[in-house]
């Protein structure tokens, strides 16, 4: 299936920007000037200016002569190629694909697109409707390249939708400007009597090149589709999305968990297919009123698991504002990463442990990466932080006792402590600053000691007193001074693990 392009061309784009702004504008005779070279010269008309003759690139002066009610307005510079981003990405409620095409005009990618509307009919009258609807007046053409598309909405008089594979049976009525050619070629065109496309476009391309360059050839070719052509969009496509538009606004919150449900099961069941899982994924929200709102969900592992993303979303959704009601629902999913889907059928099971397909992952896993090392930790009968705690040695094996939950351990352990310098207002006060492989930390909150005497029955040493401490970012660290505070030799003070 070949590729579908619309082309948006604005005929009066910033006039019509203008007369939207002022109203009193509307059908009137003005015109838009620029200094050019030390003289004014019209940038823009009207319609109603040029039906007097009035076109861009006379001289101001001379348009006020042959039409003295003519309103000439100073225009801006740049006004054009702001207008057509912003109306660009007005559009991504369309399709996620739309190029700038200056210095009037969009291209927009709807390759898959045009059924959520019904066809391409309703779908190009759509536009049309609302752009003509904010004061635009446009002429849109569909085709199978973006050449033949941009030529017809500016230069075709027939149907503005040219069907599939026939752009060979539209080209050759048109002018050589439809095929988006530099001043220079079109006159040389001209001086030589070839006024339409078919009268040179069955000439060798070995005489054409010749006379006219690579670029005519170029644009031919692109034309016919015998050349790819590829636009480049205002925003960055994600290759995961999901649209959903509503035939009617959206406003309540049903509605929108109707539309969410309905995203998640379309995007996850890719996913699936795929062997991936999101991580993050956003819901935007087009509005009628021209607003876009969004919210956004993240995720701790790669999952496909439509149930559980829409719970997440359910967290959300309600800080949505539909207004009058949202028309255009879509769900990206920027940040996607492998998962297996083994794992995902493991979601609802409440077999745990015991699950063999759980162990047959563990298999696949450890089998696809040397390097990959999966283990099991109990719990150890053993007041020695780094003894409290043991691998496995089946992952079937169970629990001899429960895990402490008295007293507050670090998520992170490490296998031996190390040294720090600290600085506390006398011996058995928690520190106040430490520092710690070079970075000092300010000390907000702490609490301890916990005293943890050495299991003298195993070895002989000193006890620890731990204490709990956050610094000023907010991190929490678990530090212990070894031994009985004395004067006579330096405190030792040691960092062994961190909390989450």
């Amino acid at each position: 299936m070949t590729g579908r392009f619309a082309a948006i061309w604005f005929r009066y784009l910033t006039t019509d920007w203008l007369a939207i702004r002022r109203p009193e504008l509307r059908g009137g005779l003005f015109a838009l000037a620029a200094p050019v070279h030390g003289r004014m010269v019209i940038s823009a008309v009207s319609p109603a200016a040029e039906a007097q003759g009035v076109t861009a690139g006379m001289a101001a002066a001379d348009a006020r002569a042959s039409v003295p009610q003519l309103l000439v307005l100073d225009d801006r510079p740049g006004l054009a190629g702001r207008l057509l981003k912003a109306l660009g990405l007005w559009c991504i409620r369309y399709t996620p694909t739309v190029a700038v095409a200056p210095p009037d005009g969009l291209t927009l990618d709807i390759s898959g697109c045009a059924h959520l509307w019904g066809g391409e009919q309703l779908y190009l009258e759509e536009i049309a409707t609302r752009l003509g609807s904010k004061g635009y007046q446009v002429r849109i053409a569909i085709a199978d390249t973006i050449g033949t598309a941009w030529a017809v909405a500016r230069f075709g008089t027939g149907a503005a939708i040219v069907k599939r594979g026939t752009q060979l049976d539209i080209l050759p009525a048109l002018p050589p400007a439809a095929l988006r050619l530099p001043p220079e070629v079109l006159l040389r065109l001209e001086k030589l009597g070839l006024r339409t496309i078919g009268t040179f476009m069955g000439m060798p391309p070995a005489v054409l090149r010749r006379r006219f360059g690579d670029g005519l050839l170029l644009r031919l070719r692109q034309a016919l589709g015998q050349e790819a052509e590829y636009l480049q969009p205002l925003q960055p496509v994600p290759p995961y999305e999901e649209r959903l538009p509503c035939l009617e606004p959206i406003c309540t919150a049903t509605g929108i968990e109707i539309a969410v449900q309905r995203l998640l099961e379309t995007l996850c069941r890719r996913l699936l297919g795929e062997g991936k899982g999101l991580r993050k994924a956003t819901l935007m929200g087009y509005r009628i009123d021209g607003k876009t709102v969004q919210v956004a969900i993240g995720t701790n592992r790669a999952t496909a698991n439509a149930a559980h993303l829409f719970k997440l979303f359910a967290l959300k959704t309600p800080l949505l504002e539909p207004g009058l009601g949202i028309e255009l629902f879509v769900l990206q999913a920027p940040k996607v990463e492998d998962a297996d889907p083994v794992q995902e059928a493991l979601w609802g099971s409440e077999q745990g442990l015991g699950d063999t397909a759980l162990a047959e992952l563990l298999d696949r896993l450890t089998g696809r990466d040397n390097c990959c090392t999966v283990s099991r930790y109990l719990p150890d009968e053993h007041h020695w932080p780094e003894r409290s705690i043991r691998r496995a040695t089946a992952i079937s094996e169970p629990v001899a006792s429960a895990w402490r939950t008295d007293r507050p351990r670090p998520v992170r352990l490490l296998a031996r402590p190390e040294p720090i310098d600290v600085t506390a207002p006398i011996p058995d006060y928690p520190p106040m600053v430490f520092r710690y492989q070079g970075t000092v930390h300010q000390v907000k909150r702490a609490d301890g000691p916990e005293r943890i005497a050495r299991e003298w029955w195993m070895d002989e040493g000193e006890h620890r007193d731990y204490y709990y401490v956050e610094d000023d970012q907010g991190r929490r660290y678990w530090l212990f001074r070894s031994g009985h505070y004395d004067d006579e030799r330096p405190k030792r003070w040691f960092i062994h693990g961190f909390f989450a």
